[in-house]
């Protein structure tokens, strides 16, 4: 580490070299840290959870009894064991709840006065974080599987939906109101995912094994749909054709720098694709459990070389490096399966949600000073002794 700030004082090294090596050991040492709590509100799983990305300080939670929390990750108490407060809750007793499961959760990712919440009562309620009332709901004929805003765009303000209907429908908060459905699919929508890179890229996944890539702009059908075998036709039975996955396709996340997609499904693989093109990479991550019937929320970290994927598997949570496919560390804590997972980017912390009803917080571990571990090898190799504070006052 000293080595690294030496070379960025002196300009030698770009200062991101630093930020990516401290931010990669980081990543790398995460454990459950027994001093940190998250405030157990939750009476059933939980489904889906989300960090805002303004202040990094707000995680939102949704879980299969209709609740949701809004927690504050922030440690004002000056002490090392601390419990992240729920600040306020949309409970039972709320008139505005959802009345069955919430499947996804999302803050507006450019202010935290709104969030977007989606559940199997079929509708989808844009929130005023301020009054905890819906300013906007959205009904849908559907269970709602999942919904997601784009993160960068500045050209529109669409919210992607997947419900048990085929066809994927986008949502304008502008105008509230359903503007455009995308066709292609023949079974339920589980996952949409807006690209992090083009803000008119959206990628979906549905139970029909397949993935599509769109662009919302075009009005003839999708760009492309993602081919696990690369167009070859000799390794796949006619019927497989075009199909990223040889079962339902639940999880989708575009890397951090939006080059590249992976996706999960229920034969237990997790494939990366080039987003560009479409082409399977045929990196091999060996079997990865996935037993849900519903969205997989997996995620990816950002900042660090190598990129790190974590997928729920089972009651752990796997951790892959995305471009070679090994398996770096499985992370064990829950006592029942892993619904969800988020990465905290400012702090490299990682928050999981399970079916336990338990939020747990993964926390890299800290290290010894290196600066007082150089000073005392400064120390023993000088070759006369300093003098003590009255032998230089005398």
């Amino acid at each position: 580490m000293l080595g690294f700030l030496t070379a960025r004082q002196a300009g030698l090294d770009d200062p991101l070299r630093l930020r990516r090596a401290e931010s990669t050991r980081r990543v790398l040492s995460l454990t459950l840290n027994p001093d940190r709590e998250v405030d157990r509100i939750h009476g059933n799983a939980i489904n889906t959870i989300d960090i805002e990305v303004i202040e990094g300080r707000y995680m939102l939670s949704g879980g299969a009894d209709g609740v949701i929390v809004i927690y504050d990750l922030e440690n004002y108490s000056g002490k090392t064991q601390y419990t992240c407060k729920a600040v306020c809750t949309v409970g039972r007793s709320n008139r505005y709840v959802h009345k069955f499961s919430v499947e996804t959760v999302q803050w507006y990712p450019h202010d935290t006065g709104m969030f977007v919440s989606s559940s199997f009562d079929k509708t989808m309620k844009v929130w005023d974080t301020e009054t905890l009332k819906p300013a906007e709901v959205f009904e849908f004929e559907d269970n709602v599987y999942s919904h997601h805003l784009s993160p960068i765009a500045r050209k529109h303000s669409l919210i992607a939906v997947g419900t048990k209907d085929p066809k994927i429908q986008l949502c304008d908060l502008k105008s509230g109101s359903r503007i455009q459905v995308l066709q292609g699919h023949r079974a339920e929508v589980l996952s949409v995912r807006w690209s992090p890179r083009h803000e008119h890229i959206l990628a979906t996944a549905s139970a029909d094994s397949k993935v599509k890539v769109w662009d919302v702009r075009r009005a003839s059908g999708c760009l492309f749909t993602l081919d696990q075998h690369n167009g070859d036709k000799t390794k796949a039975a006619s019927e497989a054709v075009n199909t990223a996955h040889n079962g339902r396709v639940n999880g989708l996340c575009f890397t951090a720098d939006g080059l590249h997609l992976l996706t999960t499904g229920t034969d237990d693989r997790m494939r990366l694709w080039n987003s560009a093109t479409g082409e399977n990479t045929l990196v091999n991550y060996g079997k990865v459990s996935n037993g849900s019937r519903k969205r997989l929320q997996f995620t990816v970290s950002r900042g660090c070389s190598p990129e790190l994927v974590f997928v729920p598997c089972e009651s752990s949570v796997a951790v892959y490096a995305v471009h070679t496919g090994a398996l770096v560390t499985m992370l064990r804590g829950h006592y029942n399966n892993v619904d969800c997972c988020e990465f905290h980017p400012d702090y490299q912390e990682l928050y999981t949600g399970g079916k336990d009803c338990n939020i747990l917080a993964w926390i890299p571990v800290l290290r010894a000073s290196d600066v007082e571990e150089e000073s005392k090898s400064q120390m023993s190799t000088l070759p006369f002794r300093l003098p003590c504070e009255e032998e230089m006052t005398s």
